[in-house]
């Protein structure tokens, strides 16, 4: 299939921005792939973007994760683990979400 597919960790504070330019940008049929809080569910705003883009698949971490920024964990070895998930969008994908966990 020609195209290309998007897999990044978008600044989480323009996450919603990131997805919406990522679907219009891609072709039919390619997949955008974000790793996001799964905070990243809530919210009235999104919940618009998620009806107009339903993701395809969400993998929802079965444990909690330290992340951090550039890698660098000594200076964020304070921060709280927190639950992540990778979020799938198919262009074009009209169904329900399916819900998995990873571990």
């Amino acid at each position: 299939m020609p195209g290309f597919d998007i897999v990044t960790n978008p600044p989480y504070s323009y996450a919603a921005e990131f997805v919406d330019h990522a679907m219009d940008i891609i072709e039919d049929g390619r997949k955008v792939c974000m790793f996001l809080k799964i905070q990243f569910l809530e919210g009235v705003k999104r919940r618009k973007l998620f009806e107009k883009w339903p993701p395809k698949v969400i993998y929802v971490s079965s444990s909690r994760m330290r992340c951090a920024m550039n890698g660098n964990f000594e200076k964020y070895a304070k921060s709280n683990a927190i639950c992540y998930a990778w979020y799938v969008w198919e262009k074009g994908y009209t169904g329900e979400t399916t819900l998995r966990w990873m571990n």
